[in-house]
Protein backbone atom coordinates (compact mmCIF):
# COMPACT_ATOMS: atom_id res chain seq x y z
CA UNK A 1 0.00 0.00 0.00
CA UNK A 2 1.24 3.50 -0.77
CA UNK A 3 1.99 5.29 2.48
CA UNK A 4 0.20 8.61 2.92
CA UNK A 5 2.28 9.40 5.98
CA UNK A 6 5.57 7.91 7.12
CA UNK A 7 5.24 6.50 10.65
CA UNK A 8 8.99 6.10 11.25
CA UNK A 9 9.52 9.85 10.89
CA UNK A 10 12.42 9.79 13.35
CA UNK A 11 14.73 8.07 10.86
CA UNK A 12 15.18 11.10 8.56
CA UNK A 13 16.12 13.10 11.66
CA UNK A 14 19.07 10.79 12.30
CA UNK A 15 20.10 10.82 8.64
CA UNK A 16 20.30 14.62 8.71
CA UNK A 17 21.26 15.42 12.29
CA UNK A 18 22.74 12.21 13.67
CA UNK A 19 25.88 13.86 15.08
CA UNK A 20 23.91 16.57 16.89
CA UNK A 21 23.46 16.34 20.63
CA UNK A 22 19.90 15.16 20.92
CA UNK A 23 18.98 14.20 24.47
CA UNK A 24 19.99 15.73 27.82
CA UNK A 25 18.70 14.01 30.94
CA UNK A 26 20.63 15.15 33.99
CA UNK A 27 24.19 13.83 33.49
CA UNK A 28 23.07 11.66 30.56
CA UNK A 29 23.92 12.88 27.06
CA UNK A 30 23.27 11.28 23.67
CA UNK A 31 23.51 12.31 20.03
CA UNK A 32 20.57 11.45 17.81
CA UNK A 33 22.60 8.55 16.33
CA UNK A 34 23.28 7.19 19.81
CA UNK A 35 19.63 7.63 20.67
CA UNK A 36 18.60 5.63 17.59
CA UNK A 37 21.03 2.85 18.52
CA UNK A 38 19.34 2.50 21.90
CA UNK A 39 15.87 2.69 20.37
CA UNK A 40 16.86 -0.04 17.87
CA UNK A 41 18.09 -2.27 20.69
CA UNK A 42 14.89 -1.63 22.59
CA UNK A 43 12.81 -2.60 19.55
CA UNK A 44 14.78 -5.86 19.28
CA UNK A 45 14.30 -6.53 23.00
CA UNK A 46 10.58 -5.86 22.98
CA UNK A 47 10.05 -8.58 20.40
CA UNK A 48 12.88 -11.04 21.07
CA UNK A 49 13.09 -10.97 24.87
CA UNK A 50 9.69 -9.69 25.95
CA UNK A 51 7.48 -11.19 23.25
CA UNK A 52 5.79 -7.91 22.29
CA UNK A 53 4.35 -7.78 18.76
CA UNK A 54 3.40 -4.55 17.00
CA UNK A 55 -0.21 -4.54 18.24
CA UNK A 56 0.59 -5.66 21.81
CA UNK A 57 0.50 -3.14 24.63
CA UNK A 58 3.41 -2.25 26.91
CA UNK A 59 2.95 0.22 29.75
CA UNK A 60 5.24 2.86 31.20
CA UNK A 61 4.96 4.25 34.73
CA UNK A 62 7.95 6.49 35.28
CA UNK A 63 9.24 10.00 35.64
CA UNK A 64 10.39 11.90 32.55
CA UNK A 65 13.78 10.84 31.22
CA UNK A 66 15.72 9.50 28.25
CA UNK A 67 14.40 5.96 28.75
CA UNK A 68 10.82 7.19 28.52
CA UNK A 69 11.68 9.00 25.27
CA UNK A 70 13.28 5.80 23.92
CA UNK A 71 10.13 3.84 24.74
CA UNK A 72 7.97 6.38 22.93
CA UNK A 73 10.20 6.28 19.85
CA UNK A 74 10.30 2.47 19.88
CA UNK A 75 6.51 2.49 19.65
CA UNK A 76 6.70 4.84 16.68
CA UNK A 77 9.21 2.53 15.04
CA UNK A 78 6.46 -0.12 15.11
CA UNK A 79 7.67 -2.22 18.06
CA UNK A 80 4.39 -2.15 19.99
CA UNK A 81 1.58 0.01 21.36
CA UNK A 82 2.69 2.24 24.22
CA UNK A 83 0.34 2.62 27.18
CA UNK A 84 1.67 5.60 29.20
CA UNK A 85 0.24 5.50 32.72
CA UNK A 86 -0.80 8.53 34.73
CA UNK A 87 1.57 8.93 37.69
CA UNK A 88 -1.16 10.14 40.03
CA UNK A 89 -3.53 7.22 39.76
CA UNK A 90 -4.36 5.04 42.73
CA UNK A 91 -3.46 1.32 42.66
CA UNK A 92 -7.07 0.35 41.97
CA UNK A 93 -7.25 2.69 38.97
CA UNK A 94 -3.97 1.37 37.60
CA UNK A 95 -5.17 -2.19 38.09
CA UNK A 96 -8.28 -1.43 36.04
CA UNK A 97 -6.23 0.11 33.20
CA UNK A 98 -3.70 -2.71 33.03
CA UNK A 99 -6.41 -5.38 33.07
CA UNK A 100 -8.66 -3.49 30.64
CA UNK A 101 -5.81 -2.93 28.18
CA UNK A 102 -4.35 -6.43 28.48
CA UNK A 103 -0.91 -4.94 29.06
CA UNK A 104 1.67 -7.72 29.44
CA UNK A 105 4.90 -5.77 30.04
CA UNK A 106 5.36 -2.78 32.33
CA UNK A 107 8.38 -0.46 32.38
CA UNK A 108 8.71 1.24 35.76
CA UNK A 109 11.27 3.23 37.75
CA UNK A 110 12.06 2.89 41.44
CA UNK A 111 9.75 5.77 42.34
CA UNK A 112 6.67 3.95 41.04
CA UNK A 113 7.62 0.28 41.32
CA UNK A 114 5.77 -0.03 44.67
CA UNK A 115 2.68 1.40 42.98
CA UNK A 116 2.80 -1.32 40.32
CA UNK A 117 3.15 -3.96 43.03
CA UNK A 118 0.15 -2.48 44.86
CA UNK A 119 -1.87 -2.39 41.62
CA UNK A 120 -1.12 -6.05 40.92
CA UNK A 121 -2.52 -6.92 44.34
CA UNK A 122 -5.81 -5.35 43.25
CA UNK A 123 -6.10 -7.36 40.02
CA UNK A 124 -8.39 -10.32 39.58
CA UNK A 125 -6.64 -11.47 36.41
CA UNK A 126 -3.12 -10.06 36.35
CA UNK A 127 -1.98 -9.96 32.70
CA UNK A 128 1.58 -8.75 33.47
CA UNK A 129 4.30 -11.19 32.40
CA UNK A 130 7.35 -8.97 32.90
CA UNK A 131 8.26 -5.87 34.89
CA UNK A 132 11.28 -3.96 33.55
CA UNK A 133 13.05 -1.60 35.96
CA UNK A 134 14.32 1.71 34.57
CA UNK A 135 17.44 2.98 36.32
CA UNK A 136 19.15 1.74 39.45
CA UNK A 137 17.59 0.80 42.73
CA UNK A 138 16.01 -1.92 44.80
CA UNK A 139 12.49 -2.61 43.59
CA UNK A 140 10.51 -5.66 42.47
CA UNK A 141 11.26 -6.42 38.81
CA UNK A 142 12.08 -9.20 36.36
CA UNK A 143 14.85 -7.52 34.37
CA UNK A 144 16.71 -4.23 34.32
CA UNK A 145 16.24 -1.80 31.44
CA UNK A 146 19.96 -1.42 30.71
CA UNK A 147 20.51 -5.18 30.86
CA UNK A 148 17.70 -5.58 28.37
CA UNK A 149 19.34 -3.19 25.91
CA UNK A 150 22.90 -4.44 26.38
CA UNK A 151 21.93 -7.98 25.40
CA UNK A 152 20.03 -6.89 22.27
CA UNK A 153 21.05 -6.26 18.65
CA UNK A 154 20.28 -2.90 17.02
CA UNK A 155 17.43 -3.89 14.73
CA UNK A 156 14.33 -1.97 13.71
CA UNK A 157 11.03 -3.72 13.00
CA UNK A 158 9.35 -3.47 9.59
CA UNK A 159 7.77 -0.10 8.84
CA UNK A 160 4.33 -0.12 10.45
CA UNK A 161 1.22 0.52 8.40
CA UNK A 162 -0.14 4.01 8.90
CA UNK A 163 -3.39 2.51 10.24
CA UNK A 164 -1.63 0.40 12.88
CA UNK A 165 -2.29 1.50 16.49
CA UNK A 166 0.63 3.15 18.29
CA UNK A 167 -0.74 4.68 21.52
CA UNK A 168 -3.33 3.54 24.02
CA UNK A 169 -3.69 6.50 26.37
CA UNK A 170 -6.27 6.46 29.12
CA UNK A 171 -8.21 9.58 30.00
CA UNK A 172 -7.83 11.01 33.48
CA UNK A 173 -10.83 9.23 34.96
CA UNK A 174 -12.03 12.29 36.86
CA UNK A 175 -15.68 11.48 36.04
CA UNK A 176 -15.74 7.69 36.30
CA UNK A 177 -13.72 4.76 35.01
CA UNK A 178 -10.91 5.76 32.63
CA UNK A 179 -11.43 5.23 28.91
CA UNK A 180 -8.59 3.99 26.73
CA UNK A 181 -8.04 6.22 23.70
CA UNK A 182 -6.57 4.14 20.86
CA UNK A 183 -4.64 6.25 18.35
CA UNK A 184 -3.07 5.15 15.06
CA UNK A 185 0.30 6.11 13.58
CA UNK A 186 -1.46 8.16 10.91
CA UNK A 187 -3.33 10.26 13.46
CA UNK A 188 -0.27 11.05 15.57
CA UNK A 189 1.89 11.96 12.57
CA UNK A 190 -0.86 14.10 11.01
CA UNK A 191 -1.25 15.89 14.34
CA UNK A 192 2.40 16.94 14.15
CA UNK A 193 2.06 17.90 10.48
CA UNK A 194 -1.04 19.99 11.20
CA UNK A 195 0.68 21.85 14.05
CA UNK A 196 3.95 22.35 12.15
CA UNK A 197 2.15 23.76 9.11
CA UNK A 198 0.20 26.13 11.34
CA UNK A 199 3.00 27.37 13.63
CA UNK A 200 5.97 27.35 11.19
CA UNK A 201 8.66 26.89 13.83
CA UNK A 202 12.05 25.20 14.13
CA UNK A 203 13.11 23.99 17.56
CA UNK A 204 16.65 24.46 18.87
CA UNK A 205 16.36 23.27 22.48
CA UNK A 206 13.09 21.95 23.91
CA UNK A 207 12.42 21.47 27.62
CA UNK A 208 10.21 18.45 28.31
CA UNK A 209 8.50 19.43 31.55
CA UNK A 210 4.97 18.22 30.97
CA UNK A 211 4.58 14.61 32.16
CA UNK A 212 5.37 12.22 29.33
CA UNK A 213 2.22 10.18 29.97
CA UNK A 214 0.17 13.13 28.74
CA UNK A 215 -0.92 13.97 25.19
CA UNK A 216 0.42 17.50 25.67
CA UNK A 217 3.94 16.05 25.47
CA UNK A 218 3.54 14.89 21.86
CA UNK A 219 4.99 18.11 20.47
CA UNK A 220 8.22 17.41 22.35
CA UNK A 221 8.25 13.68 21.67
CA UNK A 222 7.68 13.93 17.90
CA UNK A 223 7.81 17.57 16.87
CA UNK A 224 11.00 18.77 18.53
CA UNK A 225 13.27 15.98 17.17
CA UNK A 226 12.08 16.66 13.62
CA UNK A 227 14.32 19.74 13.56
CA UNK A 228 17.40 17.97 14.93
CA UNK A 229 17.36 20.12 18.04
CA UNK A 230 17.89 19.00 21.61
CA UNK A 231 15.41 17.65 24.12
CA UNK A 232 16.14 18.46 27.76
CA UNK A 233 14.11 16.48 30.28
CA UNK A 234 13.20 17.21 33.88
CA UNK A 235 11.93 14.21 35.89
CA UNK A 236 8.93 16.06 37.26
CA UNK A 237 7.81 19.67 37.10
CA UNK A 238 9.30 21.80 39.84
CA UNK A 239 9.48 25.59 39.38
CA UNK A 240 13.07 26.21 40.45
CA UNK A 241 14.28 23.14 38.52
CA UNK A 242 12.57 24.41 35.38
CA UNK A 243 14.05 27.88 35.71
CA UNK A 244 17.51 26.39 36.30
CA UNK A 245 17.35 24.18 33.19
CA UNK A 246 16.09 27.04 31.01
CA UNK A 247 19.10 29.12 32.11
CA UNK A 248 21.68 26.33 31.95
CA UNK A 249 20.77 24.96 28.51
CA UNK A 250 19.45 28.16 26.92
CA UNK A 251 16.11 26.48 26.29
CA UNK A 252 14.29 28.03 23.33
CA UNK A 253 10.96 26.19 23.32
CA UNK A 254 8.73 24.51 25.87
CA UNK A 255 5.13 23.75 26.73
CA UNK A 256 3.35 24.47 30.00
CA UNK A 257 -0.15 24.45 31.29
CA UNK A 258 -1.10 27.79 32.88
CA UNK A 259 -0.82 26.34 36.39
CA UNK A 260 2.85 25.50 35.78
CA UNK A 261 3.61 28.91 34.31
CA UNK A 262 1.96 30.64 37.25
CA UNK A 263 3.98 28.56 39.73
CA UNK A 264 7.24 29.44 37.94
CA UNK A 265 6.45 33.14 38.02
CA UNK A 266 5.46 32.88 41.69
CA UNK A 267 8.77 31.19 42.57
CA UNK A 268 10.87 33.05 45.13
CA UNK A 269 13.85 33.16 42.75
CA UNK A 270 11.93 34.01 39.59
CA UNK A 271 13.26 36.86 37.49
CA UNK A 272 12.21 37.52 33.89
CA UNK A 273 15.82 37.26 32.69
CA UNK A 274 15.93 33.62 33.82
CA UNK A 275 13.48 32.84 31.01
CA UNK A 276 15.08 35.20 28.49
CA UNK A 277 16.36 32.43 26.18
CA UNK A 278 12.81 31.24 25.49
CA UNK A 279 11.67 32.04 21.98
CA UNK A 280 8.33 30.28 22.10
CA UNK A 281 6.03 29.04 24.84
CA UNK A 282 3.05 26.85 24.03
CA UNK A 283 0.37 26.73 26.70
CA UNK A 284 -2.96 25.00 26.98
CA UNK A 285 -4.98 22.26 28.74
CA UNK A 286 -6.86 24.89 30.79
CA UNK A 287 -7.73 28.60 30.46
CA UNK A 288 -4.91 31.08 31.06
CA UNK A 289 -5.91 33.48 33.84
CA UNK A 290 -6.06 36.99 32.44
CA UNK A 291 -3.70 38.33 35.11
CA UNK A 292 -1.04 35.74 34.31
CA UNK A 293 -1.30 36.41 30.59
CA UNK A 294 -0.96 40.16 31.11
CA UNK A 295 2.13 39.60 33.23
CA UNK A 296 3.82 37.38 30.63
CA UNK A 297 3.16 39.89 27.86
CA UNK A 298 4.64 42.67 30.00
CA UNK A 299 7.68 40.86 31.48
CA UNK A 300 8.65 38.70 28.48
CA UNK A 301 7.83 40.90 25.47
CA UNK A 302 10.12 38.96 23.07
CA UNK A 303 8.52 35.61 23.84
CA UNK A 304 6.19 34.19 21.20
CA UNK A 305 3.12 32.75 22.87
CA UNK A 306 1.05 30.00 21.27
CA UNK A 307 -2.09 28.67 22.89
CA UNK A 308 -3.09 25.13 22.01
CA UNK A 309 -6.47 23.52 22.46
CA UNK A 310 -7.18 19.85 22.05
CA UNK A 311 -7.71 16.57 23.82
CA UNK A 312 -6.30 13.05 24.04
CA UNK A 313 -8.83 11.91 21.44
CA UNK A 314 -7.41 14.36 18.88
CA UNK A 315 -3.79 13.24 19.36
CA UNK A 316 -3.55 16.52 21.30
CA UNK A 317 -4.20 19.48 18.95
CA UNK A 318 -7.37 20.97 17.47
CA UNK A 319 -6.66 24.70 17.34
CA UNK A 320 -3.83 27.17 17.90
CA UNK A 321 -3.77 30.85 18.83
CA UNK A 322 -0.64 32.22 17.19
CA UNK A 323 1.85 34.85 18.42
CA UNK A 324 0.41 37.61 16.24
CA UNK A 325 -2.87 37.28 18.13
CA UNK A 326 -1.21 37.68 21.53
CA UNK A 327 -1.58 41.44 21.74
CA UNK A 328 -2.52 42.96 25.08
CA UNK A 329 -6.14 44.02 25.06
CA UNK A 330 -7.01 42.04 21.94
CA UNK A 331 -10.41 40.31 22.16
CA UNK A 332 -8.82 37.30 20.47
CA UNK A 333 -6.88 36.57 23.66
CA UNK A 334 -10.14 35.12 24.95
CA UNK A 335 -10.14 32.57 22.12
CA UNK A 336 -8.16 29.35 21.59
CA UNK A 337 -7.31 30.34 18.04
CA UNK A 338 -8.27 28.81 14.73
CA UNK A 339 -8.41 25.11 13.86
CA UNK A 340 -5.07 23.79 12.66
CA UNK A 341 -4.57 23.15 8.95
CA UNK A 342 -6.35 19.88 8.16
CA UNK A 343 -8.78 20.05 11.09
CA UNK A 344 -12.47 21.04 10.99
CA UNK A 345 -14.49 22.44 13.89
CA UNK A 346 -18.24 22.96 14.09
CA UNK A 347 -20.54 24.10 16.89
CA UNK A 348 -23.59 21.88 17.33
CA UNK A 349 -26.74 21.87 19.42
CA UNK A 350 -28.07 18.90 21.37
CA UNK A 351 -29.69 17.47 18.23
CA UNK A 352 -26.46 17.59 16.20
CA UNK A 353 -27.50 20.65 14.20
CA UNK A 354 -24.59 22.89 13.19
CA UNK A 355 -25.12 26.32 14.68
CA UNK A 356 -24.31 29.64 13.00
CA UNK A 357 -21.28 31.72 13.97
CA UNK A 358 -21.58 33.37 17.35
CA UNK A 359 -23.98 30.84 18.92
CA UNK A 360 -22.84 28.70 21.86
CA UNK A 361 -23.03 24.94 21.54
CA UNK A 362 -20.87 21.86 21.77
CA UNK A 363 -17.47 21.96 20.06
CA UNK A 364 -17.28 19.13 17.51
CA UNK A 365 -14.21 18.09 15.53
CA UNK A 366 -13.24 16.23 12.33
CA UNK A 367 -9.75 15.47 11.08
CA UNK A 368 -7.20 12.80 10.32
CA UNK A 369 -5.68 13.23 13.76
CA UNK A 370 -8.67 11.81 15.63
CA UNK A 371 -8.53 8.58 17.61
CA UNK A 372 -9.69 5.27 16.18
CA UNK A 373 -11.85 4.29 19.16
CA UNK A 374 -12.30 3.96 22.89
CA UNK A 375 -10.70 0.64 23.77
CA UNK A 376 -13.30 -2.10 24.32
CA UNK A 377 -16.11 0.48 24.40
CA UNK A 378 -17.93 0.41 21.04
CA UNK A 379 -21.05 2.11 22.42
CA UNK A 380 -19.06 5.01 23.89
CA UNK A 381 -17.13 5.29 20.62
CA UNK A 382 -20.33 5.43 18.57
CA UNK A 383 -21.80 8.03 20.91
CA UNK A 384 -18.80 10.35 20.87
CA UNK A 385 -18.59 10.15 17.04
CA UNK A 386 -22.32 10.70 16.56
CA UNK A 387 -23.07 12.17 13.15
CA UNK A 388 -19.50 11.64 12.00
CA UNK A 389 -18.10 14.36 14.28
CA UNK A 390 -16.15 13.91 17.52
CA UNK A 391 -18.22 15.52 20.29
CA UNK A 392 -15.80 17.14 22.72
CA UNK A 393 -18.07 17.94 25.64
CA UNK A 394 -16.75 21.51 25.57
CA UNK A 395 -19.08 24.49 25.16
CA UNK A 396 -17.96 27.23 22.79
CA UNK A 397 -18.60 29.30 19.69
CA UNK A 398 -16.87 30.40 16.48
CA UNK A 399 -16.64 34.07 15.60
CA UNK A 400 -16.99 35.48 12.09
CA UNK A 401 -13.25 35.05 11.45
CA UNK A 402 -13.25 31.39 12.47
CA UNK A 403 -11.67 31.84 15.91
CA UNK A 404 -12.87 29.34 18.51
CA UNK A 405 -13.96 30.58 21.92
CA UNK A 406 -14.48 28.18 24.80
CA UNK A 407 -16.88 29.13 27.53
CA UNK A 408 -16.47 26.02 29.66
CA UNK A 409 -16.82 22.31 29.94
CA UNK A 410 -20.47 21.46 29.38
CA UNK A 411 -20.50 19.53 32.65
CA UNK A 412 -18.99 22.51 34.53
CA UNK A 413 -21.75 24.88 33.49
CA UNK A 414 -23.73 26.21 36.44
CA UNK A 415 -27.48 26.65 36.07
CA UNK A 416 -28.61 29.23 38.62
CA UNK A 417 -32.14 30.52 38.56
CA UNK A 418 -32.54 29.34 34.98
CA UNK A 419 -29.44 31.24 33.80
CA UNK A 420 -26.32 29.53 32.47
CA UNK A 421 -23.04 30.60 34.05
CA UNK A 422 -19.75 29.41 32.55
CA UNK A 423 -17.09 28.96 35.22
CA UNK A 424 -14.11 29.96 33.09
CA UNK A 425 -15.46 33.49 32.65
CA UNK A 426 -15.94 33.95 36.41
CA UNK A 427 -12.51 32.48 37.19
CA UNK A 428 -10.83 34.80 34.74
CA UNK A 429 -12.46 37.84 36.36
CA UNK A 430 -11.48 36.79 39.89
CA UNK A 431 -7.90 36.03 38.79
CA UNK A 432 -7.42 39.72 37.98
CA UNK A 433 -7.45 40.57 41.69
CA UNK A 434 -3.90 41.32 42.81
CA UNK A 435 -4.09 39.04 45.88
CA UNK A 436 -5.46 35.93 44.15
CA UNK A 437 -2.98 33.09 43.53
CA UNK A 438 -5.45 30.40 42.39
CA UNK A 439 -9.20 30.22 41.91
CA UNK A 440 -11.80 27.61 41.02
CA UNK A 441 -15.51 28.29 40.50
CA UNK A 442 -18.10 25.58 41.10
CA UNK A 443 -21.85 25.26 41.53
CA UNK A 444 -23.08 24.47 45.03
CA UNK A 445 -26.63 23.60 46.13
CA UNK A 446 -28.98 26.49 46.80
CA UNK A 447 -32.58 26.19 47.98
CA UNK A 448 -33.85 29.11 45.92
CA UNK A 449 -31.66 29.09 42.81
CA UNK A 450 -30.96 25.37 42.48
CA UNK A 451 -27.27 26.06 42.19
CA UNK A 452 -25.26 29.04 43.37
CA UNK A 453 -21.98 30.30 41.96
CA UNK A 454 -19.26 29.64 44.51
CA UNK A 455 -15.56 30.57 44.37
CA UNK A 456 -12.70 28.78 46.10
CA UNK A 457 -9.65 31.02 46.36
CA UNK A 458 -6.01 30.59 47.35
CA UNK A 459 -4.56 33.94 48.38
CA UNK A 460 -1.06 35.05 47.45
CA UNK A 461 1.44 35.00 50.30
CA UNK A 462 0.58 37.76 52.72
CA UNK A 463 -2.80 38.39 51.12
CA UNK A 464 -5.72 39.45 53.31
CA UNK A 465 -8.49 39.93 50.75
CA UNK A 466 -11.95 39.02 52.01
CA UNK A 467 -14.79 37.22 50.32
CA UNK A 468 -16.80 40.43 50.17
CA UNK A 469 -13.91 42.18 48.41
CA UNK A 470 -13.62 39.34 45.87
CA UNK A 471 -17.32 39.58 45.10
CA UNK A 472 -17.20 43.37 44.67
CA UNK A 473 -14.08 43.08 42.50
CA UNK A 474 -15.77 40.52 40.25
CA UNK A 475 -18.77 42.78 39.66
CA UNK A 476 -16.45 45.05 37.68
CA UNK A 477 -15.93 42.42 34.99
CA UNK A 478 -19.04 40.25 34.63
CA UNK A 479 -22.82 40.44 34.85
CA UNK A 480 -24.43 40.36 38.27
CA UNK A 481 -25.96 36.89 37.93
CA UNK A 482 -22.49 35.47 37.24
CA UNK A 483 -20.89 37.00 40.33
CA UNK A 484 -20.12 34.48 43.12
CA UNK A 485 -22.70 34.33 45.86
CA UNK A 486 -20.06 33.04 48.26
CA UNK A 487 -16.29 32.62 48.57
CA UNK A 488 -14.19 30.15 50.54
CA UNK A 489 -10.45 30.41 51.09
CA UNK A 490 -7.87 27.61 51.18
CA UNK A 491 -4.37 27.70 52.61
CA UNK A 492 -3.19 24.75 50.50
CA UNK A 493 -3.03 24.77 46.68
CA UNK A 494 -6.04 23.58 44.68
CA UNK A 495 -6.01 19.82 44.00
CA UNK A 496 -4.67 18.98 40.54
CA UNK A 497 -4.92 15.98 38.23
CA UNK A 498 -1.86 14.41 36.61
CA UNK A 499 -2.47 16.75 33.68
CA UNK A 500 -2.28 19.75 36.09
CA UNK A 501 -5.99 20.53 35.79
CA UNK A 502 -8.00 21.51 38.86
CA UNK A 503 -10.00 18.54 40.19
CA UNK A 504 -13.35 20.28 40.46
CA UNK A 505 -15.15 17.08 41.31
CA UNK A 506 -13.08 16.86 44.51
CA UNK A 507 -13.88 20.47 45.33
CA UNK A 508 -17.62 20.00 44.74
CA UNK A 509 -18.01 16.80 46.74
CA UNK A 510 -18.19 18.28 50.29
CA UNK A 511 -20.85 20.77 49.25
CA UNK A 512 -23.09 18.17 47.60
CA UNK A 513 -22.72 15.45 50.26
CA UNK A 514 -26.16 14.33 51.39
CA UNK A 515 -27.95 15.90 48.44
CA UNK A 516 -29.86 13.71 46.01
CA UNK A 517 -28.60 15.74 43.05
CA UNK A 518 -24.85 15.90 42.69
CA UNK A 519 -22.74 17.88 40.24
CA UNK A 520 -19.55 16.30 38.89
Amino acid sequence: MQELVYPQMFLPVVEQYGANEGVIDGAYRATWSQHLDRVSRLCDSLKGQLGIEKTDRFAVLALNGHAYLELWHAAFMGAGVINPLNLRLAPRELAYIVEDSGTEVVFVDTTFAPLVAAARAEMENDPIRKVVLIGEGDAPHDIGYEALLSSATPQLPPTPDENDPVVLMYTGGTTGLPKGVLVEHRAEILNIYHAAMTIHVEVDTYLMQTPMFHAASMFGILGAPAHGGRIVTIPMFEPEGVLKLIEEHRVTHTLMVPTMLGLCMASENYRPERMASLQQLIYGASPMPAATLDRVLEELPNLDLVQGYGMTESSSTVSLLLPEDHVKGSPRLKSVGKPTIGCRVSIQDEDGKILPRGEIGEVCVKGGQMMREYWNKPEATAEVFSGGWYHSGDAGYLDEDGYLYLVDRVKDMIVTGGENVYCAEVESAISLHAEVEQVAVIGIPHEKWGEAVHAIVVRKAGGTVTGEAIIEHTREYIAGYKVPKSVDFRDEPLPLSGAMKVLKRDLREPYWEGHEKKIG
